[in-house]
Formats: C-alpha cells, structure tokens, sequence
C-alpha cells in the first residue's frame, strides 16, 4: 500500500504487531521520532534501563524473527492503528512539555505532530479516534503563545492571557470533537479533547466547567485506567466538589506509590495545599517536585511558588 508521507509510513512498519505494544512505540519514538531515552522513560513513567532494555529487545526480534519493513496492506493498517496513535501524541507531548533544558515548549515536534495527524486522518478519514488525535493536539497547542512569559517564565493555564490563545485552531478542534462524537464510537482520544474543549471554551477560568471534566476523566479512566488520568481526575474533583475531597483522593492514589517520582503528583498536591492554607506541607512538596523536573522552565516556575510561600505572600 502507498502512504503519503514518507515518516508516517515508516512509523507504521516499526508499529509492527509481533512487538509488544510498548516495544513498538519505544522503538518508534527512538529511531523515527527522534526522541531520547529519557525524554521517553519520562512519557511512560518508567526508568531509563526499561526503555533501553525494550529498545534492544525490539531491534533483536525484528532481527531474529526476520520481520520485513515493509508497508502493510490495506485490511492491516488498524490493528497498528494504535500503536501509531500513540507515537504522534508522545512525539507532540515532548514538544508540549519537554522533558529537560531550557524551553517549555518545543515546537518543532508539536507541528510535526500535528502534520502527521492531518495525514492520518487522510488516510484513514472514517476513524474516530484519529479525529480525536488531531482535536486534542490542536486545542493544546492553541495555547503555546501564553504558556510562557516575554521573560521566559511559565504562566499556569489559570493565569494565560485568553485573548492570545489561536482560536482558529481552537474553531478547528471543536469541530473535530463534534465530528468525532458524532460517529457513536468514543475513545480516549475522544474523550482527551472533549476535556480540551471544556478548557478552550471557558472564557475565564471561573466558566470553566470542571464537574463535567471530573465525570469525563471517570469515563476515560474506563478505557485508559492509568495513575496519571486519577491525578488528573482528582485534581478535576478538587475544582469541583472541594479542595477536600480532591486532596483524599491524591492521597489515596500516593499511598500506592506509583507516582512517587512524577513531579506533576507532588506539583499537583503542593498547589492543593496551598490553596488550603497548609503553606509548609506545600513548601515541601514543591521542593520534591523542583527535585524530579529536568526542565529549567518548570523549575523556575516551582521554585518561584516556593519564595511566595517563604515570603508569606502566597495564598
């Protein structure tokens, strides 16, 4: 079969279905996607031996076995359909938040992401998770003009400038999710940029709508359960339902210690705490994440809320 883009075709030979899944896409990001091994053990949560233990692993077996890369045909491209899926979005999640140096944001990859889906949903148009893909990458991405300061600072998405955001691709991602939805076939692509579209479509951060984000972070805890997506629930319930309720349920997800060395677990229950009032248990737990963040920007954002907190000036 003929693709039309020479890397996406190419992704979808390493995607190949004798790899377990998580070797393929280790392997992808690898060798086509240009990342390194650390920026992809920081996107499965995993440490850096694991991935290059699967990478090896991978290459041996595509070796061994004599596995052709070659394009598959037709009737074959969806059972790598998800494999290929996810090697977009951990491509445009590195370029979203990068893993170290000093940049938030590198663009390059979030475009190449984005040009890769626009293909994808060329060539497979009837999929509703492609859509979804492309919908929850361009309604992120709508925001990367205000996520960082004219001094280089990291702005939270509650304090961005609206105004600034590109609504030209927020229009576009709001169609996507409609179209997407439309098909009676929802997935957790899907449900990422209905939980986008709530986010973009709040004028100020007082509109935005976190009790149906909660129930849709519920919905795709069904189809993705992961420690990362109850993070991110409970942090919705905690905008919601109470600053209370969301810190028992980090609580609850802390004491499994599956997120012990994810930065954005003690960011996330350091802003909580603060929030509340309780200024030193968030001072310490601001200073764990400082710890575990190779990212310069995102260190001089931590570090910037821990000399409020010292100053008295945080609340």
């Amino acid at each position: 079969m003929h693709l039309p883009d020479d890397r996406l075709r190419l992704i979808f030979t390493c995607c190949h279905p004798a790899l377990r899944p998580e070797a393929q896409v280790s392997l992808t990001l690898k060798t086509l996607g240009g990342l390194t091994v650390t920026e992809i053990a920081k996107a499965f949560l995993i440490p850096e031996a694991t991935v290059a233990q699967r990478i090896v692993r991978a290459k041996r077996k595509i070796e061994e076995a004599g596995i052709p890369y070659q394009i598959p045909p037709a009737d074959r491209l969806p059972e790598r359909l998800a494999s290929v899926q996810a090697v977009i979005y951990l491509i445009f999640n590195e370029g979203y938040l990068a893993a170290t140096g000093d940049r938030l944001i590198r663009t390059d990859l979030c475009g190449e992401a984005i040009r890769l889906a626009r293909v994808l949903c060329e060539l497979l148009p009837g999929e509703p998770e492609n859509l979804g893909l492309l919908a929850l990458m361009l309604l992120h991405d709508s925001r990367r003009d205000t996520r960082v300061n004219s001094a280089g600072d990291l702005v939270p998405l509650e304090e961005q400038d609206r105004s600034l955001w590109h609504r030209g691709q927020i229009y576009e991602g709001l169609r996507l999710v409609e179209q997407a939805m439309r098909t009676g076939s929802t997935g957790p692509f899907q449900l990422q940029a209905a939980i986008a579209a709530l986010h973009a479509e709040a004028k100020t951060p007082a509109e935005t709508d976190w009790r149906q984000i909660a129930a849709l972070y519920v919905v795709l805890a069904r189809f993705s359960p992961s420690p990362v997506i109850s993070l991110n629930h409970a942090v919705a319930v905690a905008m919601s339902e109470g600053l209370d309720q969301g810190l028992q349920l980090i609580d609850e997800l802390g004491a499994t210690g599956q997120l012990d060395a994810y930065y954005l677990y003690h960011a996330a229950r350091a802003d909580i705490l603060r929030r509340m009032g309780r200024q030193q248990e968030a001072l310490e737990e601001y200073r764990r994440a400082v710890a575990l963040t190779g990212n310069q920007v995102e260190q001089g954002y931590l570090r910037r809320r821990i000399a409020e907190i010292l100053s008295g000036r945080s609340l």
